[in-house]
């Protein structure tokens, strides 16, 4: 249940807090009010609900001594209301009574609650009276029976008032204190989310990628939690992709630059040797030595080369729409190429033109790759096959050569297999390349309009 609720919307979640904490905070003001009374009792070991009205002894007190004094036959009758006076003052100072003819209802006599004298009291009191409508007043009306005959007495009293007011006011805090609470603690929750969000947002601009991001549930702040660690696992992948990439360019250049100085050391000394013109026939030995070193350094740059176009990130194919004519004529040239240096071939295309969508340099530079090959590891004795193929999946060229025997013992780096392979991925075909008992074999695959 937790879980579904984070993964709510901010504004959904805090809607529903805004909605639950108002339900608990009204039910709980309304257990508070409607439990006034034991509370109060509860609280100070006085009952509130109860006043000097309630008291019995007082009440026959009261109706005792009212028969030893007179009703005043009007309110200008001063001294007989005066004569009343003791009669008032047996009732406390939250209390005020009025005594009304029973006949007539006129006002007779009365006292007005000492409490109601004092500003504070009278203040706060008809602040508690307006809100809660009259709430915190007793009223009582009675007939009572004095010397000279029965009259109608009215008695307020405002104890309870002492603790209502207050208790009202106090329960009243006490629930939007802890409705603002619980809002201030949700939203004071989010708040700090968002702020270890922007330490490790700082984290990661600092340079330090392998701190794990905190999981803040499925709302916008989690969900931003979730996309920046997934920014920083792979920002840290590509730099550590791009170290040892490299590292590796750096170990070839160190391992090359090596393989490159030991011919060219060889080299100067052939070259010293011919400076001293010991005969023709020496001459000759050693051209022939420096030509063969020359060779070695051309195939060595050739792989430093090749293996920087492999290593060519952004290199993006322009494709074109070209005809199967284009692909046969660029591999007749390279036939013609290796013809020149004393291979022979068979060659067989299919007789009927189709379309495919490629890359014209991309790919006169992967027949240039294949051809090289040959021309590198290829035996002169047998011939070289190619042949091109149409089927549903498209277009299949397959070029095959015996390898040299010198170098089928050698294992090759097959960087212009893998710069072959790589532009063949750019151009949405394929290459199956394989040596079996001494032939090569590769094959192209490319889809057809």
């Amino acid at each position: 249940m937790i879980r579904k609720i984070k993964s709510l919307k901010i504004r959904t979640q805090f809607a529903l807090v805004l909605l639950c904490t108002g339900i608990l905070c009204f039910t709980l003001f309304e257990k508070l009010w409607t439990n006034k009374w034991a509370i109060g009792e509860f609280l100070t070991g006085t009952d509130y609900s109860l006043s000097q009205m309630d008291d019995m002894i007082f009440m026959d007190d009261f109706y005792e001594a009212a028969l030893s004094y007179d009703i005043p036959d009007s309110e200008e009758d001063t001294e007989a209301a005066k004569a009343l006076e003791p009669f008032f003052d047996m009732t406390d100072k939250y209390t005020s009574v009025y005594v009304y003819g029973l006949d007539d209802g006129y006002f007779r006599a009365g006292k007005y609650a000492q409490i109601m004298d004092a500003e504070s009291f009278r203040t706060f009191f008809d602040f508690g009276y307006g809100i809660l409508n009259g709430d915190g007043e007793q009223l009582s009306i009675f007939p009572m029976k004095f010397r000279n005959g029965t009259a109608m007495v009215m008695i307020y009293n405002y104890q309870s008032s002492v603790f209502i007011y207050p208790y009202f006011v106090g329960c009243f805090l006490f629930c939007c204190l802890l409705f603002l609470g619980i809002v201030l603690f949700f939203i004071n929750r989010k708040m700090r989310s968002v702020t270890i969000l922007e330490h490790e947002i700082l984290t990661m601009a600092s340079g330090d990628l392998t701190h794990q991001i905190p999981d803040f549930g499925g709302d916008e702040i989690g969900i931003l939690g979730k996309e920046l660690n997934g920014l920083r696992n792979s920002l840290n992948d590509t730099i550590l992709k791009e170290q040892e990439s490299r590292k590796a360019n750096q170990d070839l250049i160190t391992a090359l630059s090596h393989d490159l100085r030991t011919p060219l050391t060889i080299l100067t000394g052939y070259l010293e040797v011919l400076r001293l013109k010991r005969g023709p026939k020496a001459t000759e030995e050693y051209l022939n030595k420096c030509l063969q070193k020359t060779e070695d350094i051309r195939e060595l740059t050739d792989k430093m080369f090749e293996y920087a176009l492999i290593s060519e990130e952004n290199e993006a194919p322009e494709m074109a729409w070209i005809s199967t004519d284009f692909i046969e004529q660029c591999l007749l040239e390279n036939c013609d190429f290796i013809k020149l240096a004393g291979f022979t071939f068979q060659f067989h295309m299919p007789s009927l033109t189709h379309v495919l969508e490629t890359d014209k340099t991309m790919l006169k530079r992967i027949f240039n790759n294949l051809f090289s090959n040959i021309l590198k590891y290829g035996d002169k004795k047998q011939p070289v096959v190619v042949e091109g193929t149409i089927n549903k999946k498209g277009l299949c060229i397959s070029i095959s050569n015996t390898v040299k025997q010198k170098h089928s013992q050698t294992e090759s780096s097959n960087i212009g297999l893998k710069n072959v392979r790589t532009m063949m991925e750019l151009l949405n075909g394929s290459i199956d390349a394989d040596t079996h008992d001494h032939i090569f074999k590769a094959e192209l695959r490319f889809s057809l309009r």
